[in-house]
């Protein structure tokens, strides 16, 4: 895990179509409040495959008790978001705060166009499009359901791609896919274990599950509000990041 500055920990977790580097807009400023940490999830950036059978929450746990950072702050978006969830729940003396950017809810049922989505980022895989299948990633989830890609910032897109392409690389490299064994089955029925403040944001022009989702967590988890964050869609935090700040910053303490 990487880390810099000083003060109360605070840990950020990258979603599934990038890396630890989609937080270089925060590094340096957060890093000036807290004492910070990112890292790779298995599978990702410059992290291991993930082969075998493996748990993404596990691994957070092991870290976290192994550099005795608890309890930590947990910042996580999309797929960090859900880590960041189940961990709360499996290990809530870890867990202080949580902020909950666009996370996905283990059980909750994806729509009919996203499952499309899939289906065709897998097929692009299995010819060995790589180029398709990030393109794929970029337009479901970057763009969002109602942008053209002209409509979103090329840089912003261009990153996020690279990332998603890495993630494939590596799952490539290993030449097999892992199983992923959650910490806690049910983790997405017990929300309302989670008693730590949360924070839950979400782009205005997200996926339709995803601001369901929000609205979901904002009424289950007890002591959590919602933001939305305008003219964005899945990554709030590269494509808006003042706004994305200042209600982070703003929110821990």
């Amino acid at each position: 895990m990487q880390q810099a500055g000083e003060g109360s920990p605070v840990v950020l977790l990258h979603e599934g179509i990038a890396d630890n580097r989609m937080w270089e807009p925060q590094w340096e400023s957060y890093a000036q409040r807290y004492h910070l940490g990112r890292y790779d999830m298995r599978g990702f950036g410059q992290s291991p495959p993930a082969v075998g059978t493996f748990s993404l929450s596990g691994d957070l746990v092991e870290l976290l008790d192994g550099l005795e950072l608890g309890p930590v702050a947990l910042v996580g978006v999309s797929l960090g978001g859900s880590v960041a969830m189940e961990t709360a729940i499996a290990r809530p003396d870890l867990v202080s705060r949580l902020v909950l950017i666009a996370p996905g809810l283990r059980g909750h049922e994806m729509d009919e166009e996203t499952k499309a989505g899939w289906e065709e980022e897998e097929a692009a895989l299995e010819r060995g499009d790589f180029d398709e299948a990030v393109e794929v990633n970029l337009r479901m989830w970057v763009d969002g359901p109602s942008r053209s890609p002209e409509e979103v910032d090329s840089e912003v897109r261009r990153k996020v791609g690279e990332m998603q392409r890495r993630a494939f690389e590596i799952w490539q490299e290993a030449g097999e896919e892992g199983e992923h064994q959650a910490l806690v089955e049910d983790w997405g029925e017990r929300l309302a274990e989670i008693s730590v403040p949360t924070l839950v944001i979400v782009g205005e022009l997200d996926r339709p599950e995803m601001l369901d989702i929000a609205e979901r967590l904002e009424a289950e988890i007890p002591n959590a509000r919602r933001e939305t964050i305008p003219g964005t869609a899945h990554v709030p935090s590269m494509e808006r990041p003042d706004e994305f700040d200042r209600l982070v910053l703003d929110f821990l303490p």
